[in-house]
């Protein structure tokens, strides 16, 4: 049953590594790929002696550890409120709308944050009127703001999908666990604290080890859409830096060398939090 996964795996995931190569070479087009001149790591000097790639860099990890630390904490604190709701239908109710937003594309959602954050859009009304500021804020101009609103953005998206996994390890916590600490008089705050949280933790360390795996891969759809003329040196991250910089300019090679930049730092990152997983015992991905 398994065996179309794998044909599927290597297929789209295993055999392009062969196209790695293309960053060893000076990949023009018009020649076959045994015809293409060889330049090693010539590519590679480029990208690390390029200052845009320093600021891409720095504004894929601030994002992306800003992203990490606040999905993972509004997921786990959405799947504990929503697994203490006692009422199954709005529960239910409540699952399926967080579900939603999910599913909508980021075109859809940038047009809804920009017409939010706009200097007559609801945030600049609701400010306005309860006297917390004199003027309308230009949001989207602010570049010292520009990590946060795609962070928030991005919470509001995934917070109900992310959660799920979180509410399936919660419902196999054992219910004697918790008629025990009512016994014991532990309020729900408490029985959440120390038998909720602590039954899940190797479930929260396995995620956290795969998301920082995926710290510097956040993609570039957020940044491009929301992003703009203004705020563009913090809204640069690698992915739209190797799209502009090198697809965009024809340099294959170029992006080419981008792409394995970023697979290398997610193995690295992957087997360094695996390591420190295993040494204190915790949950691991291998």
């Amino acid at each position: 049953m398994s065996l179309p996964f794998v044909i599927w795996l290597v297929v789209f995931k295993y055999i392009p590594i062969g196209g790695w190569l293309m960053a060893f070479q000076d990949f023009k087009p018009q020649f076959g790929f045994f015809e293409q001149e060889w330049v090693g790591w010539k590519h590679f000097k480029d990208l690390f002696n390029e200052p845009m790639f320093y600021t891409a860099l720095e504004n894929t990890l601030g994002m992306g550890i800003l992203g990490l630390v606040f999905g993972t904490a509004s997921a786990i604190i959405f799947a504990l409120l929503l697994n203490e709701l006692r009422f199954h239908a709005l529960k239910k109710w409540t699952q399926t709308i967080s579900y939603l937003p999910h599913f909508v594309s980021w075109v859809i959602v940038a047009n809804i944050v920009i017409t939010m954050l706009s200097q007559d859009g609801a945030i600049n009304n609701i400010l306005v009127s309860l006297g917390l500021i004199d003027q309308p804020i230009n949001f989207m101009a602010r570049p010292d703001m520009f990590w946060g609103i795609v962070t928030l953005s991005d919470v509001w998206k995934e917070t109900g999908w992310n959660a799920i996994i979180y509410l399936a390890a919660m419902a196999g916590v054992d219910p004697q666990l918790y008629e025990a600490a009512k016994v014991d008089g532990a309020s729900r705050l408490r029985q959440m604290w120390h038998i909720t949280l602590p039954s899940i933790r190797s479930v929260i360390i396995v995620l956290l080890i795969l998301n920082i795996g995926n710290l510097i891969n956040i993609g570039f759809e957020k940044q491009m859409l929301l992003g703009n003329n203004i705020v563009m040196e913090k809204a640069l991250v690698i992915d739209l830096y190797a799209l502009d910089y090198g697809i965009g300019m024809f340099r294959y090679s170029f992006g080419t060398a981008i792409g394995i930049f970023k697979s290398v730092i997610s193995v690295i990152l992957i087997l360094i939090c695996n390591s420190v997983a295993k040494r204190i015992g915790e949950g691991r991905v291998f």
